[in-house]
């Protein structure tokens, strides 16, 4: 495995590679490894010839200066993890080798960039496409890799790549949770050991919600998560909303779509984190 900082020295890496008929993938990450991001290199690995991986906190997607600076970074762990799973490439470029000037692109995908993360991280999603539209033009993949934790995420940069006419294949994997049921998250992290206690209750919310919503409406199923969450103890909502899985647009009746999604965020102390649920 090879740690690359520069473009320039990934660029001509991957060039010999492409040359030689190679399938590259690349599975973005902003570092803190865990298990969720081990599923996705996994999956890159048995799908390609070579894995980039790019440990980099990206500056640009955070609306919270505070939220960046406490940002975990374990680059020397991550790189182990990285050997261990297969990986080829972790490109870990410093922040002026990204953004040798500003970025002053503006990306606008509405509606799906307009509700929930978006209205309340204004700019993540410009800083989210910004990195991700750079890593898809300094590796070239041919396949990219992304969790389906971060759903909204997901469905934007499925719409970048439309829109830009980017030719590479991006694959969603699904949640990776802890035995008890916690998503995993870099955030996670920052979580006392009370506070790792009390966020289970997202998830035990969730799973009983999927139950709850077989003989309940979506208004009823929405309002159990919301009193759920509100009777738990050191868990602030944020919002829970429901929606169609394709367009991120609210649903009201079961009958609206054939995919139902529920999406949450909840500040476990200071701490933000987010999840999400198939309905159908």
């Amino acid at each position: 495995m090879k740690l690359i900082q520069t473009v320039k020295e990934l660029k001509a890496q991957l060039d010999v590679l492409r040359k030689e008929g190679k399938q590259i993938g690349l599975v973005p990450t902003m570092g803190a490894l865990h298990e969720g991001h081990a599923s996705l290199v996994r999956r890159a690995v048995a799908e390609n010839d070579v894995v980039v991986v790019s440990d980099f906190v990206n500056p640009t997607q955070f609306n919270d200066q505070n939220d960046l600076i406490k940002y975990p970074r374990t680059l020397e762990a991550d790189c182990a993890l990285l050997e261990k799973e297969g990986a080829h490439i972790v490109f870990a470029p410093s922040v002026e080798e990204v953004y040798p000037e500003p970025d002053t692109r503006q990306f606008s995908y509405a509606p799906l960039d307009t509700v929930m993360e978006g209205k309340y991280r204004p700019g993540h999603f410009n800083g989210v496409c910004q990195i991700v539209s750079k890593l898809f033009m300094m590796v070239e993949p041919h396949r990219a890799y992304f969790g389906e934790k971060d759903f909204q995420q997901l469905a934007i940069i499925r719409e970048m790549v439309k829109q830009m006419q980017f030719p590479l294949q991006i694959v969603g994997c699904p949640i990776v949770r802890e035995s008890d049921g916690l998503a995993l998250s870099s955030r996670n992290a920052r979580l006392s050991v009370e506070e790792r206690q009390q966020a289970l209750n997202i998830s035990k919310t969730l799973f009983a919600s999927v139950d709850f919503s077989k003989t309940h409406t979506v208004a009823e199923t929405q309002a159990f998560v919301e009193e759920s969450i509100a009777e738990a103890d050191g868990l602030e909502l944020e919002y829970f909303e429901m929606v169609d899985g394709l367009t991120l647009q609210k649903v009201n009746n079961w009958e609206d779509t054939d995919y139902i999604v529920g999406c949450i965020t909840v500040y476990c102390g200071e701490v933000r984190l987010i999840d999400n649920i198939k309905y159908k």
